[in-house]
Order: structure tokens, then C-alpha cells, then sequence
């Protein structure tokens, strides 16, 4: 196996409670992420991982039901969960996916994946050129491999590619770039309700115009041709999750298995 997805997900959020299973165009946000994941035509398989809390089963349930395979592991450490699940596919490349990220364009997946070049070990939006919510990091096997051993701090065992960003002397990164200009400063991740609001918004816009394969572009055009819907979720800074983490930040003992 060459390029495995896999999405990260759990109902229990911490700021948008069972924000997974929130609804748009009649479908949970879970398998908005999934079906636009699985649009990518370079991918071999898509996996959702989530953790063995009892208030994850129904996230097993949605995924029995559209035929994707689940691997559960750590709650906390989800650095442990990605390769405790790789280990079993053992693809030359995992592809990390969240699953707040609903209006995810498969087809910008591809272009990183073959935008990535064979020397490198990790590719990511580094820069930031690209919508918060949109999120693509595509890492080599022996990679996760390294970080998973060598991770220490609370902050990159749950962040699952801190360890590999940080350490540029021991990784090669490559940063992939929008090729459209700068559009960081758009919000399309799902944490707050007003998060929820300009996305529910976007999805049944196109749902209801009976477009479904509609790409990062096409969501640039309806909001600049609705420019009040980008200042629902304005005021949320991007990445407030890992800023949190890096403030509580503490070493962790790793038993390795």
C-alpha cells in the first residue's frame, strides 16, 4: 500500500460537543469528510481512527454503515493512535486528516500528493496559504515511525506531526503552497457554533444547487460573492487547539510496544 488516509475523529470535543455528528444537507459532519476524502483518486484506502472511550461507538456505527474501516487506540495519545494503525497497513505514506475539516477538497489532495517530492518525509501547509480547514499532511512511514519513538512532550504525542515539524534537522519538510494566492486568513474548520453556521451554510448552498464535487475554489467564489458569511467565524484565531496544548505542555512517559 502506497497512500493510506487516515481521519482523525471522537464525539467528545472539548469546545463544539459531538461536533462529528452535527448535521448538513441531512448527513453528519463525519461523513461529509469522509465522502470528500474518498474523492481523491490517488488514495488506496481511507480509515477513520478514533479512541476506545465507550462515547465513540457511535462514530463505529456511521462508519460500519458507509463501509469504512475503523482502528481504535489511545484517547490522549494520538500520536500512539496513527501508528499503532499504520503499523498494520504499513503504507510508504499516511495522509493525516481531521475530521473537523468537512468541506476537505480531495482533489487538493492529489495535487499534494504529487506535488511531494520522493526525498522529503513530511508535506504540510506550513506557510498557512491555504483555508483553516483544509488541512493536508501527507508523512512517510519511517517518519511517524521515528516520531513515535522519540516524542516526548505531552503537546507533540497529541498533535500528531509536531515532533516531525520541529525537528527540520532530522526531517526534510516540504511546504506546500496555495498556487492561487494567499486565502489563510479564511476560517472553514469546525470548532464553534459560528464555525458550524458558515458551514452548513456552504454545504447545502451546493447541495441544494446539486453540485457535489465542488472544490476550494468554488467555495472562494460563493463567499466572495457573500462576503457576510466570512465574518461569522472571523473572530476565532486559527490553531487555538495546539496553542492551548503548547501552554500546558509537559513531558510524558512513552512505553514503547
Amino acid at each position: 500500500m502506497k497512500y493510506l488516509a487516515m481521519i482523525q475523529a471522537r464525539v467528545d470535543s472539548s469546545r463544539l460537543h459531538n461536533k462529528v455528528f452535527l448535521r448538513a444537507a441531512d448527513k453528519p459532519m463525519l461523513q461529509h469528510v469522509i465522502e470528500r476524502v474518498q474523492r481523491s483518486k490517488l488514495l488506496d484506502e481511507v480509515i477513520v481512527v478514533t479512541s476506545v472511550e465507550k462515547s465513540n461507538l457511535p462514530i463505529l456505527a456511521l462508519c460500519a454503515s458507509l463501509g469504512v474501516r475503523v482502528f481504535v487506540g489511545s484517547e490522549s495519545d494520538v500520536l500512539d493512535r496513527y501508528y499503532q494503525a499504520a503499523r498494520i497497513y504499513r503504507p510508504e505514506y499516511i495522509i493525516r486528516i481531521t475530521g473537523d475539516c468537512p468541506l476537505f477538497d480531495g482533489a487538493l489532495l492529489d495535487e499534494a500528493i504529487a506535488t511531494m517530492a520522493e526525498s522529503s518525509d513530511y508535506l504540510g501547509m506550513l506557510s498557512e496559504t491555504f483555508a483553516d480547514g483544509l488541512d493536508i499532511e501527507i508523512i512517510k512511514y519511517t517518519a511517524l515511525q521515528r516520531a513515535w519513538k522519540e516524542a516526548r512532550l505531552q503537546s507533540q504525542r497529541e498533535h500528531v506531526t509536531q515532533y516531525i515539524i520541529h525537528n527540520p534537522d532530522i526531517f526534510h519538510l516540504q511546504d506546500f503552497v496555495s498556487p492561487i494566492g494567499d486565502f489563510g486568513s479564511n476560517r472553514w474548520t469546525l470548532d464553534e457554533p459560528e464555525d458550524y453556521q458558515l458551514i452548513r451554510t456552504i454545504i447545502e448552498h451546493f447541495t441544494q444547487e446539486n453540485i457535489y464535487d465542488y472544490g476550494h475554489e468554488d467555495i472562494l467564489q460563493y463567499l466572495a460573492a457573500n462576503p457576510e458569511l466570512k465574518e461569522l467565524n472571523a473572530k476565532y484565531s486559527r490553531n487555538e487547539g495546539l496553542a492551548i496544548s503548547l501552554k500546558n505542555d509537559c513531558y510524558v512517559d512513552i512505553t514503547e510496544e
